[in-house]
């Protein structure tokens, strides 16, 4: 399934519907040219959880940590990591084993230390407007995928989209 988002508003709201179906945690890869609007969806699917407080990108710290109320969320931007062993010094496994929704952009630049992702977010940049594709990659994100689907024809169907 894909949706048609037109607009920064457009991308934050339709990540807003996703929260709920992701907000159990687990692991997201976020792919798309630099100005997708990889870190644009992040910051719908954190504001969604409750922070109320600005969402940068984690480019430089290469992590920024939101433990909400019902709901642990790690964003990372592995865009300037050096080698994938970078990971493992960082504790890559500590924040992967705390039941966090792990939202991962550049997720190729870990590639040998993370482990498959439950679901796989592409974003195409379309110049005035961003289409997102998504898979499964686990169970669970399978069972992510169907309720994504049903979540971007509500969307579409409210006139936010076209799907």
């Amino acid at each position: 399934m894909s949706i048609s988002l037109h607009g920064e508003s457009a991308m934050t709201a339709f990540a807003a519907c996703c929260m709920p179906v992701l907000c159990e945690g687990g692991l997201v890869f976020l792919e798309g040219t630099l100005g997708a609007g990889k870190t644009t969806f992040s910051r719908g699917l954190i504001q969604a959880a409750g922070h109320s407080g600005a969402v940068k990108s984690p480019t430089y710290t290469l992590v920024e940590d939101y433990p909400l109320d019902g709901c642990h969320i790690c964003h990372f931007d592995l865009y300037r990591l050096g080698d994938a062993e970078e990971l493992e010094f960082m504790g890559i496994r500590d924040y992967l084993d705390q039941q966090a929704l792990c939202l991962i952009e550049w997720a190729e630049k870990g590639s040998g230390v993370l482990p498959s992702a439950d679901l796989i977010v592409k974003i195409d940049d379309l110049g005035d407007s961003r289409e997102l594709h998504w898979q499964a990659g686990t169970a669970k994100g399978q069972q992510w995928v169907r309720q994504l689907d049903a979540a971007a024809s509500q969307f579409a169907a409210r006139g936010e989209a076209s799907g």
